[in-house]
């Protein structure tokens, strides 16, 4: 589990995993101020999710992954209020689309059922390949698992869908960034190993 002192390695590792991302390049399309940018907002981002114990790290931080609990929430309620004066900061008028975006993000959010998000996970640039990623999100996995619970993600790069589905999640469905903008898949978890469930 992450601690405060791992915040500024995780936001370093998110900042370099999401630079090229097809969703959050387009999303902070400069590439002067992309990086810049991009610490400001991963670290808003951690810092929130910190205070749930569901932040995870491997390697001094060099892959992360963040959760939200059932019944969670990805902001506060303050924070939430906080994230159009922080993007039209970072962006101007660049930001609206944006804010539309996530507004998409929130819509396509399952209901009715309690489930592990997995809002990010993220290798450091300089570790890639390596698989520390997904061996990190083995072990989140297993311990959902034991859980009983289900878990949702949205995959913003393609190439990391079939990465997903090899640990068991699904398509679930897809929304696109305004504009045309990219597309983004929604994945489903089912609930594994619930009590009297057979096993091979």
């Amino acid at each position: 589990m992450a601690t405060a002192a791992d915040l500024p390695a995780v936001v370093d590792t998110m900042t370099g995993a999401f630079y090229r991302d097809p969703v959050w390049a387009w999303a902070f399309p400069d590439d002067q101020q992309r990086h810049a940018q991009h610490e400001v907002w991963w670290g808003f981002l951690m810092r929130s999710a910190m205070r749930y114990d569901d932040v995870w790290t491997i390697d001094g931080g060099a892959a992360a992954t963040s959760w939200i609990p059932p019944g969670g929430t990805e902001l506060t309620s303050e924070e939430q209020d906080q994230v159009e004066p922080l993007l039209r900061e970072l962006l101007g008028v660049g930001a609206a689309p944006l804010l539309e975006g996530l507004a998409r993000f929130d819509e396509n959010l399952p209901s009715g059922e309690q489930f592990y998000y997995l809002t990010m996970i993220g290798t450091h640039p300089s570790r890639r390949g390596e698989g520390i990623g997904m061996r990190l999100l083995g072990a989140n996995l297993a311990r959902i698992d034991a859980e009983h619970m289900p878990c949702y993600l949205e995959s913003t790069n393609p190439v990391n869908d079939e990465r997903y589905r090899r640990v068991g999640f699904e398509r679930r469905g897809e929304f696109t960034m305004p504009g045309g903008g990219p597309t983004v898949t929604t994945m489903w978890r089912p609930a594994r190993g619930l009590p009297g469930e057979a096993h091979d």
